[in-house]
C-alpha cells in the first residue's frame, strides 16, 4: 500500500470518528437543551444517575459504552443505548456526507479546499437533524436554538458554499436560501392552518358525567385541563387566540356562580357562557375557581407544532427550495408508511408518540443523498415525449 492509499484510508477512519465524537457532544445536547442546563457547564459528560463527571479515558466514543457495557463505572448505573446509536448514527452520517461529497471529484487531496466547506456545512446539518430528532422524540419540542439558530447557519453556509442551494455565486446562494427558508416557514405554516381548520378539533362524548375543571397548581406555571383520565397542559391546548375549547355542562361553577346546563367556550384569555340566547363572557384573569358536570367536550388539537415549521425553515435555508418541497412530501410519506406499520403490528398508540420533526429530518436525510436523483426519475418518467 502506498504512502497515499495509508493517508486516503486514515482520512477514511478518521472521517467516521469524528463523527461519532460529534455524536458524543449531541448526546450532551439532547440531554442538557431541553432542561435549561448549559452545554458547557459543566464541560465533562457525567452520569445521569450520580452525576459523576467521567474522565476523557471513560468518554471514547462508541469503545466506552461497549467495554463498560452500557454502565456507568463509578455508580453501576445504566446508561441508556440511545447514547451508542447517536453516536453511530451521527458517523454514519459525517462518513456518508463526506463519500457524497468528494465522489464529485476524481482526486480529493487537491481540492480539499473545494469540498472541505461543503462537507463542513452539511456535517452542521446532519448535526442539527439528530439533535433535533431525538429531543422532539424525548419532549415533543424543538428549541429555538436549533431550528432558528440553524436557519441562520444555513444561511451564511449557503453563502459560502452556494453549491448547497444548487448556486454557482455566493449572493445567489444567500438569496436563494432566505427564498428557500421563507418557503419552508410560509408553506408548512399553510399546511399547518389548513389542517387546524379541517382536523383541529377533539370531540369526548361520555354516557355519564363526569368532573371538569382548571386549575393551577404552581402560581409560576400554567394552568392544567382535567376531564375524566384525561390531562392537558394550557400550551397544548391553547396555541393561537382562535383556539377554544367546547364544554356541554349539566353544572357550570365560575368562582361563586354557578349555572345550570349551558355551554362553556374556554378560550386563551376569556370564558364564555352561553345559556339559550344569552351569553356572558369572563376574563380569565378574574376566574379563580373553574370546574363543572360535564357529558361532552371539544379541544383543539394541532396536527403539528409551530416547532415544526421553524425546522422546516432552517431545512431550506441549507438545502434549498426544491429540498423543501421534497421533504415536506417525503416526510408525509414516511409518516404514513410507519403508521401503518405500528398498525399492523399492533404498536398503533407507541408510533402515535412520534412527531412529526423525525419524520421531515429523515426526508432532508433522503434529499441530500438521494433526492436529485429521484426528482430527476420521476420527471423523465412524468414528461410527455
Amino acid at each position: 500500500m502506498t504512502r497515499y492509499q495509508v493517508l486516503t484510508t486514515l482520512l477514511h477512519l478518521l472521517t467516521f470518528y469524528i463523527g461519532a465524537g460529534i455524536g458524543s457532544f449531541l448526546n450532551v445536547v439532547i440531554y442538557r437543551l431541553p432542561l435549561g442546563i448549559s452545554v458547557n457547564n459543566p464541560k465533562r459528560s457525567y452520569c445521569p444517575s450520580c452525576k459523576y463527571q467521567i474522565p476523557m479515558w471513560q468518554n471514547i466514543p462508541l469503545l466506552s459504552w461497549l467495554l463498560l457495557r452500557g454502565k456507568c463505572a463509578n455508580c453501576g448505573g445504566k446508561i441508556s443505548m440511545r447514547y451508542f446509536w447517536v453516536e453511530l448514527l451521527t458517523g454514519v452520517l459525517f462518513y456518508m456526507v463526506f463519500l457524497k461529497v468528494i465522489g464529485e471529484y476524481a482526486d480529493p487531496w487537491p481540492l480539499l479546499k473545494v469540498w472541505g466547506p461543503h462537507v463542513l456545512c452539511l456535517w452542521v446539518f446532519v448535526s442539527l437533524l439528530v439533535a433535533g430528532t431525538f429531543i422532539d422524540i424525548d419532549h415533543f419540542i424543538l428549541p429555538h436554538s436549533i431550528t432558528i439558530g440553524g436557519a441562520v447557519a444555513g444561511v451564511l453556509a449557503s453563502w459560502w458554499v452556494p453549491a448547497l442551494v444548487e448556486q454557482e455565486t455566493h449572493t445567489y446562494g444567500l438569496i436563494i436560501s432566505l427564498a428557500s427558508a421563507a418557503l419552508g416557514l410560509g408553506g408548512l405554516w399553510l399546511v399547518v392552518e389548513l389542517g387546524k381548520l379541517a382536523f383541529g378539533r377533539k370531540k369526548f362524548v361520555f354516557e355519564k358525567e363526569v368532573e371538569w375543571q382548571v386549575t393551577q397548581p404552581d402560581e409560576n406555571e400554567p394552568p392544567v385541563v382535567t376531564f375524566g383520565e384525561h390531562r392537558y397542559d394550557w400550551a397544548d391546548l391553547f396555541m393561537r387566540a382562535s383556539d377554544r375549547m367546547v364544554v356541554t355542562c349539566n353544572s357550570l361553577q365560575v368562582n361563586d356562580r354557578t349555572f345550570g346546563a349551558v355551554t362553556a367556550e374556554l378560550w386563551m384569555e376569556k370564558l364564555k357562557v352561553r345559556d339559550g340566547a344569552s351569553l356572558e363572557e369572563f376574563s380569565l384573569e378574574g376566574v379563580t375557581t373553574l370546574r363543572a358536570k360535564i357529558t361532552q367536550v371539544v379541544i383543539p388539537r394541532e396536527a403539528m407544532g409551530f416547532g415544526d415549521v421553524l425546522f422546516l425553515m432552517m431545512i431550506g435555508a441549507f438545502t434549498g427550495w426544491q429540498a423543501v418541497m421534497f421533504t415536506i412530501l417525503a416526510a408525509s410519506v414516511l409518516g404514513t408508511v410507519f403508521a401503518v406499520i405500528h398498525r399492523v403490528t399492533g404498536r398503533a398508540e407507541w408510533g402515535a408518540k412520534i412527531p412529526f420533526g423525525p419524520y421531515l429530518a429523515m426526508g432532508a436525510v433522503l434529499w441530500i443523498f438521494y433526492g436529485p436523483l429521484v426528482v430527476d426519475w420521476y420527471i423523465s418518467k412524468t414528461m410527455w415525449r
